[in-house]
């Protein structure tokens, strides 16, 4: 079946006429005319589509007079259970942990911002399946909600980790606004000691006329990070001297020897949103999102030669540390949506998201010891990824029975989308100049498409009690699979799934301030196209696709008791998800005390995970002004039934009762801040994390070492004033004490933040 953005413009224009023709009938009367659109009056995304999952939130003023937000995903790193891998400013692989799945698990939640897909559900990994951050500047956030759980029938199983919905800012009336910001990182580890600078400048101009409004805003940010990697060797290379002996995450010798990935990134995006009300009740949004990186990573050698010159020694790690990336990618979304304040409400939103450009060059070669200056050979290899990218298409209806006050409603809806991988690696004489071409070195590309049918009825069957059950029917196809090693091809089949979902959840109103709720449902997540199809080769790392992969089956469950204080809240979550063939990613040595490493995905029979959130906000705590918000999170999450072996090396069950990867024991987060008058916000903000495994068997036994992950607890701080109605300014520190830790990268040393901003 065919799917394009045309066919999707159509179909949205669809439920647009659908909307426009019945919405008069569908009310009691005539709709009622609706007071002026603000954005600070919008509701949550749970309580817009009556949701059943818990939802924590952060608005727009919170984060800018709260946290140090340089880049979009800062805005939520104290929400409970949250984490974002976020390794340097304009990270592009910022992926966000939920509280029961770990990094290397992209696809395992959901990010939308005005109901656009930011989540690259192409893959499902650290890398190409890293969230589309780029696409929605800091100075946009309106408020952002984060769901926790597919309790939902509107989402798709990828909802089984968490569901964050970003709202932007559209305008009542003319506004602008300017802010720079400086940040100023100093690291010391290894052989690296240096200063590392970012500067961004984000612009915003929006205004409304009659029934039309706009938005425009830009970003731009020019960012020099920390060592992203660090060369290692079991041994250290002949004729050198330098370097440093260390051990990898399973003790074997790897000593570093120099330092790669020293990006200097130059980012860019920008957004225009257009609103168009035709009547009171009926809206229709058009935006158009560019994003572009430009970006050089280098290398750093701690090694000399007898000579005393500085030397690679022929080591492949300097390559595949060195490289030139560019890529251009655009966004294109449509929709339209009613409120009626009646019987019946639609939307309809279509969006298109492209890799137009996207190319990484880079060497194959180091030069060798008794080279006079280090340096790299011609031959090289590009990566190139134009043309992957995603169509998706919702319609979504509601209908009340009893008007919008009542006490029964009913949701339903349809979903499609397509998502295209397209990732050949070629082999070039000139990788600086990226070009020409001598031959194909890996190649994977292939399609997935999945289509859903869901509904769900909440009803309020007591003045206590609120019953809501859902229901979605999910179509998965999986083709066009083709991979390419060399010489060697493969076409691989096309497969294919179908599965129901069935939701359900009680909330209960104990008390006027107690109210307990007890959720159930059963998800499916697909492979992506990644998992099923990538192949790559990048330096000291091997990926390898598994086009065989059953979906995670996955049977979530929660019970939480919330009450409500008199300045404040506290919540008790217990949960719980038992998963069969749950997709898990692993890093293993290539051969037995390699340095290389081999990536691959595999389905685990049974896993599960269980554990306790707990969440305390208050406001003036001791004193008018102070007010504090703090969660810890408990997780045992451990390995049922493997009928394989954990990795090639690895004893027959060795993996059963052990933790599973990427997924810490401990979590907590809080924040205190204090406002003293209508000027001034003083914030300390902390995050913790408990070291975690990244085999099943969980032989990487030292954590705190390159590509190990240490347990680590970072403190921050800003002070955030109001100069006067249209200035303030802020200067923070983010890791204060300045923690050294690794999660397979090295993270940011203590870094110093500043911000000057102006509203028109």
């Amino acid at each position: 079946m065919s799917f394009s953005f045309r066919s999707l413009f159509s179909l949205c224009c669809c439920g647009l006429a659908v909307s426009a023709s019945g919405a008069a009938d569908l009310a009691d009367g005539p709709p009622e005319v609706l007071s002026p659109f603000t954005v600070s009056a919008q509701p949550s995304a749970a309580d817009k589509y009556q949701l059943p999952q818990v939802t924590e939130s952060v608005t727009a003023t919170k984060v800018q007079e709260t946290v140090n937000a340089v880049d979009t995903e800062d805005a939520v790193k104290y929400l409970p259970s949250i984490f974002l891998r976020k390794r340097n400013y304009g990270d592009t692989q910022a992926v966000m942990a939920s509280r029961v799945w770990g990094v290397s698990s992209s696809a395992r939640s959901l990010i939308y911002a005005d109901g656009v897909l930011l989540t690259a559900l192409v893959a499902n990994n650290n890398t190409l399946g890293g969230p589309r951050w780029g696409l929605v500047a800091p100075a946009e956030i309106e408020r952002i909600d984060l769901m926790y759980g597919p309790f939902a029938a509107a989402y798709p199983g990828n909802s089984m980790g968490a569901v964050m919905e970003i709202t932007t800012r559209m305008p009542e009336k003319r506004t602008a606004s300017l802010t720079q910001t400086e940040a100023w990182q100093h690291f010391s580890l290894y052989g690296t000691k240096d200063d590392y600078l970012t500067h961004q400048t984000a612009v915003t101009y929006g205004d409304r006329a009659g029934k039309f409004s706009f938005w425009v805003s830009g970003n731009y940010q020019d960012s020099h990070s920390q060592p992203l990697s660090f060369v290692t060797s079991a041994a250290f290379p002949a004729g050198t001297t330098g370097g440093y002996a260390a051990t990898n995450k399973l003790n074997a010798p790897a000593n570093v020897v120099g330092a790669g990935g020293l990006l200097h990134t130059r980012m860019t995006n920008g957004k225009f949103k257009a609103a168009y009300d035709f009547a009171p009740w009926l809206r229709m949004t058009y935006t158009f999102g560019l994003w572009r990186n430009d970006a050089d990573s280098s290398a750093q050698t701690y090694l000399t030669n007898s000579a005393g010159q500085p030397t690679f020694a022929g080591l492949a790690g300097f390559a595949s540390g060195t490289y030139q990336l560019y890529a251009r990618h655009t966004a294109h979304s449509i929709a339209a949506s009613t409120d009626t304040k009646g019987h019946w409400d639609f939307e309809a939103i279509a969006t298109r998201y492209r890799f137009d450009e996207d190319r990484q060059t880079g060497p194959t070669t180091a030069s060798a010891t008794a080279a006079a200056s280090p340096g790299f050979g011609p031959a090289g290899r590009v990566a190139v990824l134009d043309g992957t990218g995603w169509l998706t298409l919702d319609l979504k209806g509601t209908w009340r029975p009893a008007g919008k006050t009542g006490d029964h409603t009913v949701s339903f809806g349809a979903h499609d989308d397509q998502y295209r991988l397209f990732n050949p690696t070629y082999n070039t004489a000139d990788w600086r100049a990226g070009g020409p071409y001598t031959g194909v070195a890996t190649e994977g590309d292939g399609k997935t498409r999945t289509q859903a049918l869901w509904l769900q009825d909440l009803w309020q069957v007591a003045p206590a009690v609120k019953v809501t059950l859902g229901l979605r029917y999910e179509d998965w196809l999986a083709y066009d699979g083709y991979n390419q090693n060399g010489v060697t091809v493969i076409n691989q089949p096309r497969v294919s799934a179908s599965n129901w979902s069935p939701k359900g959840s009680v909330a209960w109103t104990l008390a006027p301030k107690w109210i307990a709720t007890a959720s159930v449902g059963r998800a499916y997540r697909y492979a992506t196209a990644s998992e099923l199809y990538q192949l790559v080769s990048t330096g000291t790392t091997f990926t390898s696709p598994n086009p065989n992969l059953k979906p995670d089956d996955v049977l979530a469950t929660e019970l939480r008791l919330e009450r409500t204080l008199e300045q404040g809240r506290v919540r008790l979550s217990l949960f719980q998800d038992d998963i069969h063939d749950a997709i898990i990613a692993q890093f293993n040595p290539l051969v037995a005390g390699s340095t290389q490493l081999y990536s691959y995905n595999s389905n685990v029979d049974h896993v599960r995970a269980r554990g306790v959130e707990l969440l305390v906000e208050r406001r003036n705590v001791w004193f008018r002004g102070l007010e504090f918000s703090g969660s810890v999170t408990y997780l045992d999450a451990r390995t049922l039934a493997l009928s394989g072996q954990a990795s090639a090396t690895a004893a027959p069950g060795s993996a059963i009762g052990k933790r599973l990867p990427n997924i810490p024991e401990w979590r907590a987060a809080f924040q205190v801040s204090y406002r003293p008058d209508d000027r001034w916000t003083i914030s300390v903000g902390g995050r913790y994390s408990s070291l975690l495994y990244t085999t099943l068997d969980n032989s990487d036994v030292n954590p705190n070492t390159y590509q190990g992950f240490s347990s680590w607890f970072v403190l921050d701080t800003r002070v955030h004033y109001r100069l006067a109605s249209r200035w303030s300014a802020a200067l923070g520190i983010d890791n204060l004490l300045n923690r050294e830790y690794f999660l397979f990268h090295p993270f940011p040393q203590r870094t110093a933040v500043a911000e000057v901003k102006y509203d028109f």
